[in-house]
């Protein structure tokens, strides 16, 4: 599991490197900024809602067009959320390491000017395609993390009580020979 978390700061990290940039396609790039964006959810982080405004920030200034954006949310989104529910699976197994190097990313060294635009920590400036109010890209939600919990658990419970799953489990566990 710590080599998932290393892997995955490393690619969010890959973002602000130039050369590693040119590598990876937008979608892959949200598709890090979400996996982190969950793990830093999951575990705390001090600086989490920074990381939101600026990974949304990244998510729409870079996007070419309305329908990569739309497109480019839908895997931040998916990402986000699989790596969220992966720390409550694992118990939130070594939080306190994860939440430490996502506030350690280069990420926060970005600077969001008001208009959308972007001077990354490596000096790279993106202009987003239109103009926009970067203060409304994300609004603080102190309570997104009981509420990824609480739906978590709600559709454990629904899946758990369905009769389909109870069969499948009962005859999964004479399979086994339980």
């Amino acid at each position: 599991m710590k080599s998932l978390v290393l892997f995955l700061m490393l690619a969010a990290t890959a973002i602000f490197n130039p050369v590693q940039a040119q590598k990876i396609s937008y979608i892959e790039e949200m598709q890090s900024l979400g996996a982190v964006s969950g793990q830093g959810l999951a575990c705390e982080a001090s600086k989490y809602d920074t990381f939101e405004l600026l990974a949304r920030a990244i998510m729409i200034s870079k996007a070419k067009s309305d329908a990569e954006q739309a497109k480019g949310m839908e895997a931040y989104n998916e990402y986000k959320a699989n790596a969220f529910i992966s720390k409550v699976k694992d118990g939130f197994y070594d939080c306190r390491g994860i939440a430490d190097a996502f506030d350690k990313q280069a990420i926060f060294k970005a600077t969001l000017y008001g208009n959308g635009t972007i001077k990354m920590p490596d000096g790279t400036v993106i202009t987003p395609r239109h103009a926009y109010d970067a203060t409304q890209v994300y609004k603080k939600d102190p309570k997104a993390r009981e509420r990824y919990i609480k739906l978590y658990t709600e559709q454990t419970r629904k899946i758990h009580s369905d009769p389909a799953y109870q069969r499948a489990l009962r005859e999964r566990q004479m399979q086994d020979g339980l």
